[in-house]
This record gives structure tokens, C-alpha cells and sequence, in this order.
């Protein structure tokens, strides 16, 4: 570009039609018209919620980011690429910049006077996701960048040596699930943490996952019961059945949600092991009929979850449990993972409960674990309704997810959640079943290798309990060093390729 005019020069080059330039230019200034009207319209709402100057760029960037597509973009896409110009398909935390810079190359390209957006603004984003990923997730010396969240076992509280190897095999924060245990453990484990990451030099946050209001199977009867095999029926009732029912049956934690059954409604339990359909309605309740198990059966076991994915479960998200906890979460936590949250009311709540225990003290850092249909569809308004007055982050939640939304659409619902998340300039964490088998067995099955590497988009990967999990954490961190010179989000880093270093010419 000459720095005289400020304009491309004439020769040198075969430039693009003048038919072309206007074409792509009418479509770019469509759809920012679009764009700008939409998002103006979604941020009015939103404004006078946000109490943090901070998120209020990121609330900006999310609400042009959801404006924009609410519309099918791909013809502006492939006019632009036809120009070699951006594509926009890795504009998720800088929307409006972006579309600037491709306006004002647009401008250059005709000859006009081209004026860009400052680099700042392409960069801020991303800038307040890393500096976010650091206070949620920690830190960690050496090349990689996502970070790796690990459930504490029991041992945690009892064996420092055993928290020593975690962080020194790669841990950067730990969750702490308050569905087990109780506060003299948990006190346990955050001192041998903070112990451990103190004598690594190392920031290790902790998070405590309130239980929230998961449904599980509360009674079985017979309370020893046969497997379950396709085609086989149970009950679900209100409450327990009389010791001569002629077919096995459970009751939940939840009983109200009984009335809610429908025939033809599909329920899932203990992650989706069990897939059963409602085929009749009774009198205390509804009898199912296994549709989905492994083909040796499957046994109905206390305290499995039991999911609900077309029924909108219309439940107090604070339990009598979780409220019991509380006030040792608001001392304790660096985190509050908030499970099953589904509804900006659940946000406030849990915000107001905090609060009363937090006196003049600065508000807790908010996880948002999103495990249902419901959150994923509320997913803007959660993000906004906690990210105005806490930092906040997103969990990938996918177990119960995967049983909410369908397994067929999870790896959809994923990317769509990072999508948003980065839009919002909020870290993300991904969860559930992470090298699950190198974790219990000692040996990784090939695909999951693959869904770790893919989880490197995330800021954070969070692995579960299980007996090799020293192990585990130092397989995920090769893992991650590598995949973090190839990838960052959904950009590809062209670092130097080591496959076919010295090769012999062809």
C-alpha cells in the first residue's frame, strides 16, 4: 500500500473485477447493517445488568457475535475468500473489529482510502480470555497453554506426597465435588493443595463443585434387582412400591418430576447405560421399557443419575444440601463450580446466597457447568446475568449433556459452546470422561487420545478420579505441549513441521 495515498498500487498485480469488489461490498455492508441493528437491540437488554466494567466489552463482542448468526453467512464467506480476504470463520472473539478490517481492505482494493481498526482491538479478546484462564485455572511453567483441572480423590486430603506428584506431573487447579464428603475433608485437601502449590511456586486454584440438584435413584425394589435387558420393563413411581409388585421399580430424588411423564418420553440413567421409553402412565407413576443397554444387560443401581432430556425440570436450583455448604464455600473456595445451573434466576440466587457469607469480601469467581438442554439454550443470558457482577467461565459438562441434548448432537453442542464462550471473552473447560480409560485401566484407547487433543481448544481439560491418574495427567500434558504448537481456538499456528525433517527429496 503507498503511504502517500493510502491506497493499493495499480501494477505488480491482476486486480480483482470491479463487479467483484461491489458485489463482496454489498453483501459486507448487508450484513453489518444487520449486524449493528441486531446487536444493539440484544445489548439494550442486557446493559443495565452489568456491574463489571471489565465484561463489558466481552457482553459487546457476544451480542454481535449471537446478531451475526442468527443469519446463514456463507454466500459473504465465499465472496470474500474469492478475494482473499478473511472469511470471518475465526472472528468469534473480535466480530465487529473483524468486520471492520475487511471493510477497509475492501476500501483499498477500490482505491479508495482505506482506514483499519487499531491491532488492539483484534486482540483484546483473547487477551482477557488468558488473563481469565490464569485466575480460574492457574498457571503452569513451560510451553503448553491449556491448563489441566483434576478432581481430588479422598487421598487428597490424607497424603501431601500424593498432591505433590499431581502438581508435578502437570495439575494446575483441582475441583473439589462437594456431592462427597464433607467439610473436614474438604479442609483437608485445600491445605495440602495450597501446601503443594506453594512449594512448587505454582498457582493452584481450587474449585468446589456445589452439588446442585442432579436427579438420581433414591429406592429400588426389590432392592436386589436382575439385570436389565432390552425390551425389559421397570417402574417409576412417586413412592416406593409394596414388596408384591409384579415389576421392579425405582423412585428419584426428585418425585415431582414423575407428573410430568408423557408416553413415548425417553429417559436415561447412569450416563446413558441405560436408555429406556415411557410406555404407559399408572397410577403412582409411568412404566418404562429398556430400549438402550450393553447387550450383557445392566443393573439399576442407588444414586446413578437419571436424566429427563425432553422434560424442563422446573426445579430450586439450591438444594437443602447445598445451602448447608455454603457458608464453607464462601470461605474456601478461589472457584464455585455451580452445577445444573439452567436459568438466570439460578445465577441470582446462588449470587444472593454467596453474598450473605461473603460480607465485604470480593465476589467469588463463578464456574458454570452446563449439563442440560435448558442451559444450553439460556446459555447467553447465564453468561451475561453472572459475568455482570463475578468473573465467570463455562464446563462443557458433557456426560449429562450428552444424555440432555442426544449423543448424536454433542460434538455439535460442544463447538457451539466454545464458539459462544470465546465470543464472550470467558474461559471454557473440557469435562467428562477425558482419557477415562488410561485413568482406570493404565492404557489409553485410540480415541480417546484424539478427543483430549481436540479438548485443547478449551483452556482448560478437567480429569476425573481414578487409580493412574499421575499418569494420566503427564500423558495429557504431552498431549497438550504438542497440540499447542499446532493449534490456538480455531486457528491453526504454521509452527515448523518435525514429521518429515531430513526426508530424502522425492
Amino acid at each position: 500500500m503507498s503511504e502517500d495515498t493510502g491506497k493499493f498500487p495499480a501494477q505488480g498485480r491482476r486486480p480483482a473485477s470491479t463487479e467483484q469488489i461491489a458485489a463482496c461490498r454489498k453483501l459486507l455492508d448487508e450484513a453489518i447493517a444487520r449486524i449493528d441493528a441486531d446487536s444493539a437491540m440484544i445489548f439494550a437488554g442486557w446493559e443495565s445488568e452489568i456491574a463489571r466494567p471489565v465484561f463489558r466489552a466481552g457482553a459487546e463482542n457476544l451480542a454481535c457475535y449471537l446478531a451475526a448468526r442468527q443469519h446463514d453467512l456463507t454466500g459473504l464467506q465465499s465472496s470474500l475468500s474469492v478475494l482473499g480476504l478473511s472469511s470471518l470463520g475465526r472472528a468469534e472473539s473480535r466480530l465487529r473489529p473483524s468486520l471492520a478490517a475487511v471493510s477497509a481492505t475492501l476500501d483499498g482494493l477500490s482505491g479508495l482510502p482505506a482506514a483499519w481498526p487499531d491491532p488492539a482491538a483484534l486482540d483484546a479478546g483473547l487477551a482477557q480470555i488468558t488473563s481469565d484462564q490464569n485466575r480460574f485455572f492457574g498457571d503452569y511453567p513451560g510451553a503448553h497453554n491449556t491448563r489441566i483441572m483434576v478432581t481430588m480423590p479422598q487421598q487428597g486430603a490424607t497424603d501431601p506426597d500424593f498432591v505433590d506428584r499431581l502438581v508435578e506431573a502437570g495439575a494446575s487447579c483441582f475441583r473439589i465435588n462437594c456431592a462427597h464428603d464433607g467439610p473436614d475433608v474438604w479442609a483437608a485437601m485445600i491445605s495440602n493443595i495450597r501446601a503443594s502449590a506453594a512449594r512448587a511456586e505454582r498457582t493452584c486454584p481450587v474449585v468446589m463443585d456445589i452439588a446442585g440438584p442432579k436427579c438420581r435413584i433414591e429406592s429400588i425394589s426389590p432392592s436386589k434387582t436382575r439385570r436389565l435387558y432390552r425390551g425389559d420393563r421397570f417402574q417409576l413411581l412417586r413412592k416406593p412400591a409394596s414388596k408384591h409388585a409384579a415389576l421392579p421399580s425405582i423412585t428419584i430424588t426428585f418425585p415431582e418430576i414423575v407428573a410430568k411423564l408423557q408416553p413415548g418420553l425417553q429417559v436415561w440413567i447412569d450416563d446413558g447405560k441405560i436408555g429406556a421409553r415411557v410406555v404407559e402412565l399408572v397410577e403412582d407413576g409411568a412404566i418404562l421399557e429398556v430400549t438402550v443397554v450393553a447387550d450383557k444387560g445392566k443393573k439399576l443401581k442407588l444414586e446413578k443419575g437419571i436424566n429427563f432430556p425432553a422434560v424442563d425440570l422446573e426445579i430450586e436450583h439450591l438444594t437443602a444440601t447445598d445451602r448447608e455448604n455454603l457458608p464453607f464455600v464462601a470461605a474456601n473456595a478461589d472457584i464455585v463450580g455451580c452445577s445444573f445451573v439452567q436459568r438466570p434466576q439460578d445465577i441470582r440466587g446462588l449470587m444472593a446466597a454467596l453474598k450473605q457469607h461473603r460480607g465485604e469480601q470480593p465476589p467469588q469467581p463463578l464456574l458454570l457447568k452446563i449439563e442440560t438442554g435448558l442451559a444450553v439454550r439460556n446459555l447467553p443470558r447465564l453468561i451475561v446475568q453472572a459475568g455482570s457482577h463475578h468473573p465467570v467461565a463455562v464446563m462443557i459438562a458433557r456426560g449429562d449433556l450428552a444424555m440432555e441434548v442426544g449423543t448424536e448432537r454433542l460434538s455439535e453442542a460442544q463447538e457451539e459452546i466454545l464458539w459462544l464462550c470465546e465470543a464472550a471473552h470467558i474461559p471454557v473447560v473440557w469435562a467428562t470422561q477425558v482419557l477415562e480409560t488410561l485413568l482406570k485401566t493404565g492404557a489409553p484407547s485410540r480415541a480417546e487420545v484424539t478427543d483430549a487433543a481436540m479438548g485443547q481448544r478449551a483452556e482448560c481439560i478437567m480429569l476425573n478420579k481414578g487409580p493412574y491418574i499421575a499418569e494420566t495427567i503427564r500423558f495429557l500434558a504431552g498431549i497438550l505441549r504438542r497440540m499447542d504448537r499446532h493449534q490456538f481456538k480455531k486457528t491453526a499456528r504454521l509452527s515448523a513441521l518435525t514429521s518429515w525433517r531430513g526426508a530424502q527429496p522425492f
